[in-house]
């Protein structure tokens, strides 16, 4: 399981010109489920991005996370980040998890994410999607669950 963590003032998803997803300031994660994730590599990745201290504190320094200050979180399922892209030019997909399963544990991430908290907005999964943010530094960072 892979996530892309974005600080974001503000975010929201399209799906054919209509919001199904919106937050405020908090935090973006595009979700990839490879095959062979486990349902305790979810619960970890939840918990890592929720208790993450990339927020500024008075100080001015990265020690605050998103359950310390009460901010949102928008999952976006993304498949791609699985991509085997080592050769050729074309990415190969077989890494990533059969949808209806990765359908199954996005929908279980939000809801661990949900059940330490946090207000959670959700893509629409399977869906072709237009992501909007406004990236908070930027602040990206890359996790993994193993």
């Amino acid at each position: 399981m892979i996530a892309v963590v974005q600080r974001v003032a503000r975010a929201h998803v399209e799906v054919e010109g209509a919001v199904v997803g919106r937050i405020e300031r908090g935090l973006l994660v595009l979700l990839g489920v490879a095959k062979g994730d486990t349902d305790e590599d979810r619960t970890i990745l939840a918990r890592k991005v929720a208790e993450m201290r990339i927020f500024e504190d008075e100080s001015g320094r990265m020690n605050r996370s998103c359950l310390d200050l009460g901010l949102g979180v928008l999952v976006v399922s993304q498949f791609t980040l699985c991509a085997d892209v080592r050769r050729g030019r074309r990415p190969g997909f077989d890494p990533a998890e059969a949808p209806e399963r990765a359908q199954v544990a996005v929908s279980a991430y939000s809801q661990d994410l949900r059940s330490f908290g946090l207000t959670v907005a959700e893509g629409q999964f399977g869906a072709s999607m237009a992501v909007h943010l406004v990236n908070d530094g930027p602040a990206t960072f890359v996790l993994r669950a193993s």
